[in-house]
């Protein structure tokens, strides 16, 4: 296994999967701001995943560019979290599912765009600009909702109650995640986890929301194994490509 591929992808089957369930949004947002708030939001994430694919194509070397790695794996071959292909449910999901995951990733970021990997490092610190403001508004949206009516309150805590459970996953590392750090390319996800831990809480805390006692956990995502929204997600996101092959875009 090529280990460097392996890690690209990850990281771009995140951007990717959320990327395509935020374009869900579009037309159907609360008020017009939000409807176009979150379509650029996945439009910024949709372009991260193509700087990444692009570069998992030179590093597989294998006659597969940017479109068929996005468009042309099956479920299994798809290694993001499965947070990201939780479903959006309503405004409140998709914004804990959002704010769970850019405190992640703006951390992830921050720590990537030193990597000794030149191509990663640089991607990184291009997504990192975009990424603070994915966490300014998914996090003030989470206060907002919290703090806010009784019926918004009560919704968003049941929001955090259900997607908690997904955010450990997004600390997975195995030998993959080794093998690069002892080149300096990966990051060590366990030297940001208490800083994670720590936003999250101060957060919640302002937004009066309560984490889940239970210490709850689920998700395989990154070794291949989803949930059943992601199937569905991919038949959608696919079928123009497989529908018509070697299309371009």
């Amino acid at each position: 296994m090529n280990s460097l591929f392996e890690y690209i992808l990850r990281i771009g089957d995140d951007s990717l999967i959320l990327g395509q369930r935020l374009a869900e949004w579009c037309g159907h947002g609360p008020i017009l701001e939000e409807d176009i708030a979150l379509t650029n939001i996945s439009l910024d994430l949709i372009g991260q995943a193509t700087n990444f694919f692009n570069y998992a194509s030179v590093v597989e070397n294998a006659g597969r560019d940017a479109d068929k790695l996005a468009f042309l794996r099956i479920d299994r071959e798809y290694k993001n979290t499965v947070l990201v292909e939780q479903p959006n449910g309503d405004f409140g999901d998709t914004m804990v599912r959002q704010f769970l995951f850019d405190v992640f990733r703006k951390l992830f970021f921050e720590k990537l765009q030193y990597s000794k990997d030149e191509q990663l490092a640089a991607i990184a610190e291009k997504s990192l600009k975009e990424t603070r403001y994915h966490l300014k508004h998914s996090s003030e949206w989470v206060i907002r909702l919290g703090d806010g009516t009784e019926e918004s309150h009560n919704r968003v805590q049941n929001s955090l109650n259900i997607l908690w459970r997904y955010r450990t996953e997004l600390f997975f590392m195995d030998g993959v995640d080794a093998e690069l750090i002892k080149q300096g390319i990966a990051i060590d996800l366990n030297t940001f986890r208490n800083e994670y831990d720590l936003f999250v809480s101060s957060i919640l805390d302002e937004a009066t929301l309560t984490p889940p006692a239970n210490n709850w956990s689920f998700g395989e995502g990154r070794i291949g194994k989803h949930s059943e929204h992601l199937g569905h997600l991919l038949a959608e996101m696919q079928y123009m490509q497989r529908a018509y092959p070697n299309m371009e875009w």
